[in-house]
Formats: C-alpha cells, structure tokens, sequence
C-alpha cells in the first residue's frame, strides 16, 4: 500500500447504511451490530498504509502483529478513539470510515480541521441530507432501468421481472400474484441484513409484520422476483473527481436467506459449471463500461468519492436460460468484495482460497481459530500463502466475530 504524507484515519462502521436510512446523526446500532464492529474493527488494516490509523475500541495483542508478519504485512497504526482524541496527529490526509452517513461525521467532526484541503474539498467531507436517495436500493434500481433501456440485451432480466418499490401490503400481494416467490429488502440494509425471501404461500402474520415494519421505518420496501441463483457477482470501483475506475470483479456468497457468508480468492471457484463461468466472463465486458458510462451521469459521480460495488446476479429463468440482473444493488461504501480484492496478494497465484466471515452463538472466534488452526495448518512459500487457515482480525477470549482467509 502506498503512502501518503499525511496519515489516513480508518474506522470500521459497516452499519453506515441503517445510519443513512435512519438519518439522525446521534444513531447507533443494537447491541449485536456494536460487538460486530468492535470485534472487527481492525479490518481496514488491509486497506491501510504503515503510517495510516485504524480507530480500535482495543489495542491488539503483540501475538496479532507477529501474526500479520507472517504474510509480509506491516500494520498500521491502531488507535482508541480517546486517543485519537487526546493525541491526535498534528495533520491528517483523509477521513476513511468504512462507508459514510450523518452518524460518522457527527463521531469524527472533532478531526476534520487537521485534514488536508484536498479532502476537504471533496464532496464527501460534509454529509447533505440529498446524499440519503444515493445509498438506497432505489437508486439501483434507476440504474438498473437505464441499463435494461439503453443495452437491450437479450441476456438482461425481462421487464417483466424488474424489481418495484412497495408502500403497502396490497401491493406487494400484487407482485406475489404475479412472481409467486418475493425477495424483500429495506431500502437501507447491508451484508444480507433486512432481507425477507417469501417461498411460501399464504404469509405468516409474523413475516407481514417485519414487512410492514420495514415500510413504516425506512418508508417504502424493494421488491423482487426470487431467482433460481447461479452466482452473486460483484463489479467494485472507485470514484475520483467524477472519474470512474474500475478495480476487478469479486464474486461473493450467500445463504438462502441472502445473509454475506464469504467471496472466491483468486478467480470464480474451480466447480463452478463452466457455462456460468463462460456467461459470467460475457456479461463482464458488456456490463462494467455501461455502468461507468450510466452512473457517470448520474447524482453519485457528484456528490459521492471513494469506493462502490455493484451487485449482480446471474439466475436461471423459467425455460432453464442463464439471465442477468446487472445491477441488484448498489454498495456506496468500502466492502467484503472490495477487501477479497486486496487479499488475493497474500495467496500464491495459483492457488485458489476462500474469504469467510465467523459469527457462532454457541462458539467464541478463539476457539474456532485455534480449530481450524489444528485441521488446516498454515503452509507459507515467500510470505505467500500456499494453504492452510490465517485469521484476519484480531481477537480476545471474548470475540464472537471474525474474518478469515482459508486456502
């Protein structure tokens, strides 16, 4: 990672959407979302440079950065906010949290005088209350109707199928009518989270209730067709004074309820059906210069600087025929597919690996570690990891998340 002068400040707060939708600058998670964060809050050490900062609730044990030198990675710095606070650096490049909302800015203002002018006069170092529209569903799916407009392509999901917004219950009925299987979302929701499929027929009151709920919450309730899933493909980019750069494609997992399990290393895995892959690698070279080209016009390129992902999902439909949304949603933040980019440098190149997330009720992240440590141990060439598990955060007695690579 190259340096700048001036250190960078990372601050893991994956929940900036639920923010964004909720829009009070004073919002916090609940209580299972807080220990997420603060269990793996040294994630964006991956994104960090030497002399960058990463804002820690805990300092991490020395066994962590002997850990991390394994790979060839000398860490950043990592820092509590009280700190940060009391001794901040005398001058500070960017402001780096995870993705931005209301309650960021509230949480870092204190350290936005020593950033440098060049930050300051990008569009993402004051929050507009315009700049909420842009981190919701909604907005992929404008996009997603310039792409089904503008790039007719027989391989785009039909017109037919094409996700809607709902604000009553009478209207998603309609849609059940009409696409017999739903997908659910709030409007402003991550990693899986705030997700209902209906597979069944009639709907339990208690499904209504959390449906009708995310309606009086977050205002309305994205839609879809639920797909017969082939791949979850994910294009992720950064957006620089307009200008879009494209950085590579991560294809990423989720169970049945569209909960993040983990991406691919290295390339789409080995048993995936080779017509996916072929349909996947098509769509690809269609897909990403359109949606440079479309959002490039758009609010986003704007008001917005740093990194996106955009979903996709390639499904099978009725006639059994590979289809493609090619913009499920949009991830106007840092993200899990973004990350799995930057790991890949620390697998040999012909290796093959996973990224996963742990999150277990009944068992602490140490324990697993120590686990899987016994059944698949580390085997490294060159500071390269050629197989084995390697734990990507830090982690006490008491962790109950974490993030690890598997090769």
């Amino acid at each position: 990672m190259q340096q700048s002068a001036h250190p960078n400040i990372y601050l893991f707060n994956p929940t900036c959407e639920y923010a964004v939708g909720n829009g009070n600058a004073s919002w916090h998670p609940n209580k299972i979302l807080q220990k997420m964060e603060a269990d793996l809050a040294t994630l964006p050490l991956y994104f960090a440079a030497e002399n960058d900062f990463v804002i820690v609730p805990h300092l991490p044990e020395s066994e962590f950065f002997k850990h991390l030198q394994k790979v060839g990675i000398t860490p950043p710095h990592f820092v509590t906010e009280k700190q940060l606070q009391n001794s901040p650096p005398e001058q500070i490049g960017q402001l780096k949290p995870w993705g931005w909302s209301p309650a960021v800015h509230k949480r870092l203002e204190n350290l936005k005088p020593k950033c440098q002018t060049e930050f300051k006069n990008t569009p993402v170092f004051n929050w507009k209350p315009e700049y909420r529209e842009l981190y919701s569903k909604k907005f992929a799916l404008q996009i997603l109707h310039q792409l089904v407009d503008n790039y007719q392509s027989p391989n785009f999901i039909g017109e037919n199928e094409i996700t809607e917004v709902c604000k009553t219950q009478d209207q998603i009925e309609k849609l059940l009518a009409k696409w017999d299987k739903l997908m659910v979302k709030a409007p402003w929701s991550s990693s899986g989270r705030g997700l209902q499929p209906i597979t069944k027929q009639p709907i339990h009151d208690k499904v209504w209730e959390k449906l009708l709920g995310i309606v009086k919450e977050q205002g309305y309730a994205i839609v879809e067709a639920f797909q017969n899933k082939e791949l979850d493909l994910a294009f992720q980019f950064e957006l620089k004074a307009g200008e879009i750069n494209f950085l590579g494609t991560s294809n990423f997992s989720a169970d049945k309820k569209g909960q993040y399990l983990g991406n691919s290393l290295n390339g789409l895995p080995d048993e995936l059906d080779k017509d996916v892959k072929g349909f996947a690698e098509e769509m690809s070279l269609l897909i990403v210069p359109a949606l440079k080209k479309e959002i490039g016009k758009s609010d986003l390129a704007k008001n917005y600087e740093g990194f996106f992902g955009v979903d996709t999902l390639i499904f099978r439909d009725d006639n059994n025929t590979l289809k493609i949304n090619p913009c499920l949603e949009i991830n106007v933040r840092h993200n899990m597919g973004l990350l799995s980019l930057y790991l890949e440098k620390f697998i040999a190149p012909t290796k093959k690996g996973r990224f996963r997330m742990f999150y277990n009720p009944k068992q602490y992240f140490a324990d697993f570690c120590q686990q899987m440590n016994h059944d698949y141990p580390l085997v490294l060439e060159k500071e390269k990891i050629i197989s084995g598990f390697f734990p990507l955060t830090a982690y006490s007695k008491s962790t109950q998340f974490g993030a690890y690579i598997l090769v």
